[in-house]
């Protein structure tokens, strides 16, 4: 055993003093929620109290203690003198020789008598945890992280500005370079297995920049595969919901993603950060306003998605708008008031002058037809007010004639009517869409009603944009879009208008686009979305995915991305690349091997191949007894997941077999991008097994 004057001893002293902190904290945690379940919800009214009694519940649930998470991750020690106000979080730290100290947390948590005992990571007073350095130390001593193996703290490691570093448990670190730290490095390398877990213990700086941008910012996020940027874009949703709650609160926060195996590989980090309402969605579920049962072919598809499209639905509802064939004549009592067709035309002409939407439009025309006899009413000396006003607005002789010159419609019939009616059409597309264009997209055999047409996904959208066109869709405070490079711009214009007055996180890659209308150009894609003004950031430095992975793909940048620049990693793994051509009649053999030797090791395991070979490989793993699921929500360290190569982006495997890749380049036009997201969802070991020559680029 070593002496009580020796490093080992005094780490020692240091871990069983930090031990005891953590064993504290979770108990003021504790205290904390028992102090919210005891509060009686006490409200003028039941809804009130049924109101209040919600909010407890969501406080008490953001305030439980997740025993396998680490409660705190890191601690600051700052110069005496160095900060002039306590931070923000509640009460005043303790002090302590030389300065304030704070321990960074996912959560505030605080002491019977309101003194902070974890600061969360979100507070001002902590974001020199993630940004300083020798150069800047920010007013630190000592800046000290922990390592955890669940929730049991089990080392330390410091880095002293302007001194040596000291480390704990035989952990080393080099001051200043915040990659090297071990404990860093494991936490970016440990297997994970399950839905993707929060990155809050190890944002780097450039990530950091990103999630504190301001409310008010639209920032656009290039990554690159592995550099954090769906986290990033998920931690800043928690970082402005902590900075600005009142605002995103009422005005609302949106998580868009591609698919629903995305969202459910995503949908614990927020709730791990104490963020439970936040709604995430994909695409097609935020635009469903009619049953999607079919899928349009790709030139179809890239018509309907054009930006275009929003002219020849304006044009199509527009058109209904009809002069006036007749003068309104109306009788009130002994006397009868007219307004004459031309006046009408007159009215509505100005009503569509202001660019108002159709249905407000329709609305207020009503209004302005009234007004009109009111004011004819009093300059005959008669006596109005607000209820003549409307008695007259709903008279059978008004709302007939605005039924007759501005007919009511919805979004669905609007659409309908248009693929379905290729006149309606041509006069809705004349100078916007060529002949085959128009052709490409009216039906064929026009179904006899709404209910019975087979909508597709680019049918919802369109039917979403003419829904504006009549209403104008509320706009909430920021929106999260991931993936966004596959976006057609009608679905940009549909997310857009929904973060129209508000603020929003655009996160994609050019290179990772597979769509037949991915953008290659993220000034028009947010030109689309009407957030031209974003700040474009790039994120191209690699932290989860080992160096020799990210170049053996980055092979395929010079073909589908020239314009981008290869990322470069943290990370080295001579072991992380396995290349093998096997015979083609023993694939299946080879596969099972491969598979099985994914499963021996730790973390998380995929076989990634195209959509059309999934079912040959599940029979294949069966009949070689290999425990195996096609993907369908979070990963297993159990089984091999099997990943159709149009689901996989966004998700990340610990071990990822890529079956045949020259299947999945030559299986679509865009098969080279998809190649480049399969090669790119290992985080620890990819093995690319082919009989087929490998596509040019890789060999």
């Amino acid at each position: 055993m070593p002496s009580a004057s020796s490093p080992d001893a005094a780490a020692d002293d240091v871990l069983a003093a930090e031990r005891e902190h953590l064993r504290q904290s979770r108990d003021f945690l504790q205290l904390m929620r028992k102090d919210v379940l005891s509060l009686r919800a006490m409200g003028g009214d039941p809804v009130s109290e049924e109101y209040l009694k919600a909010d407890l519940y969501r406080r008490a649930e953001a305030l439980k203690d997740l025993p396998d998470t680490p409660l705190f991750f890191g601690r600051l020690d700052y110069l005496r003198g160095a900060l002039d106000a306590g931070p923000d979080g509640g009460g005043q730290p303790a002090e302590v020789p030389g300065g304030e100290r704070f321990h960074v947390g996912r959560r505030h948590v605080h002491d019977p008598h309101g003194t902070p005992v974890v600061i969360d990571w979100r507070a001002p007073v902590s974001r020199p945890f993630y940004r300083a350095s020798q150069a800047d130390p920010m007013g630190l001593e000592r800046r000290r992280r922990f390592g955890f193996s669940g929730g049991e703290l089990t080392a330390f490691e410091d880095e002293l500005f302007g001194g040596a570093a000291v480390s704990g448990a035989a952990r080393a670190q080099t001051p200043g370079a915040t990659v090297t730290s071990r404990i860093l490095i494991e936490e970016i390398e440990r297997p994970r297995s399950g839905p993707m877990r929060d990155i809050v213990a190890t944002i780097q700086p450039d990530q950091d920049d990103i999630v504190r941008a301001g409310v008010d910012q639209t920032v656009c996020v290039q990554g690159a595969p592995g550099t954090g940027k769906t986290a990033v874009g998920l931690h800043r949703v928690a970082y402005l919901l902590y900075a600005h709650a009142q605002r995103l609160g009422r005005g609302g926060v949106l998580v868009v993603g591609p698919n629903k195996a995305f969202l459910a590989y995503i949908q614990n980090v927020l709730p791990a950060l104490g963020e439970l309402d936040v709604a995430q969605l994909s695409v097609a579920d935020l635009t469903a306003a009619v049953p999607v049962r079919a899928a349009d072919a790709e030139e179809v598809a890239r018509v309907k998605g054009d930006a275009r499209m929003a002219d020849v639905l304006a044009n199509a509802l527009w058109e209904q708008i009809q002069e006036p064939a007749e003068a309104i004549m109306l009788a009130r009592g002994s006397r009868r008031w007219r307004v004459p067709a031309q006046e009408l035309a007159r009215l509505a002409a100005e009503l569509r002058a202001r660019g108002v939407r159709y249905g407000t439009g329709r609305d207020m025309l009503s209004h302005r037809i009234a007004h009109v006899i009111l004011t004819r009413m009093e300059a005959a000396g008669e006596t109005c007010d607000d209820r003549t006003h409307e008695a007259v607005r709903r008279t059978k002789e008004v709302q007939g004639a605005v039924t007759r010159m501005w007919p009511k419609t919805d979004p669905v019939r609007l659409v309908f009517r248009l693929l379905s009616d290729p006149e309606l059409l041509k006069r809705a597309a004349d100078g916007i869409l060529d002949d085959g264009e128009q052709a490409a997209i009216s039906w064929a055999r026009p179904p006899r009603a709404p209910g019975s047409a087979r909508w597709t996904l680019a049918d919802a959208v369109l039917i979403d944009e003419a829904a504006d066109l009549i209403e104008r869709t509320p706009s909430i405070a920021h929106i999260v879009v991931d993936e966004a490079q596959d976006l057609s711009p009608m679905q940009c214009r549909a997310l857009g208008r929904r973060c129209a007055t508000g603020s929003a996180t655009v996160l994609g890659d050019i290179a990772q686009g597979t769509t037949a209308w991915a953008t290659t150009s993220w000034e028009q894609m947010l030109a689309h979305l009407g957030k031209a003004d974003a700040d474009l950031r790039v994120l191209d430095t690699g932290y989860r995915v080992p160096r020799q992975i990210l170049d053996f793909a980055s092979r395929l940048l010079g073909y589908i991305a020239p314009e981008l620049h290869p990322a470069t990693s943290v990370r080295q793994d001579p072991g992380a690349l396995v290349v093998r051509r096997v015979p083609a009649g023993s694939r299946s053999e080879a596969l099972a091997a491969a598979c099985t030797d994914a499963l021996s090791r730790p973390g998380s395991a995929a076989v990634i191949a195209a959509d059309d070979e999934i079912g040959t490989i599940e029979a294949a793993l069966a009949g070689a007894g290999v425990p195996h699921a096609v993907l369908e929500g979070a990963a297993s360290s159990e089984v091999i997941t099997l990943v159709p190569v149009t689901l996989a982006k966004g998700l990340e495997f610990d071990q990822v077999i890529v079956y045949e890749p020259s299947q999945i380049a030559t299986a679509e036009a865009r098969g080279l991008n998809r190649l480049y997201v399969a090669l790119t969802r290992a985080v620890s070991r990819l093995t690319v097994l082919h009989a087929q020559p490998l596509p040019a680029p890789l060999q």
